[in-house]
């Protein structure tokens, strides 16, 4: 039996599989970040809670030069900001 992490419950191999599959690219780790500041900002606001299926949206997007400036983030629901791509 494989010793298990006693914070993620996970086996070596287990993690090794999840850093491998959940954007481990220094790219996403970066987006990711960036995307978990702007939460912060609106969480110490009181614009969002956890679990209360809201997203925080930038108004200009990141990946277009956009910031994590206050100016530039929106809350909207989880549906209508990952369902534009679906043509919702």
């Amino acid at each position: 039996m494989q010793k298990r992490n006693p914070v993620t419950h996970r086996t070596p191999e287990q993690t090794k599989k999840h850093n491998n599959t959940y954007g481990a690219t220094k790219k996403a780790i970066a987006k990711r970040v960036k995307n978990n500041a702007a939460r912060r900002v609106m969480l110490k606001e009181g614009g969002v809670a956890k679990g209360d299926g809201m997203d925080v949206d930038h108004i200009k997007p990141l990946r277009k030069g956009g910031s994590n400036k206050r100016s530039n983030l929106r809350v909207v629901s989880k549906e209508r900001n990952r369902g534009w791509r679906d043509g919702v």
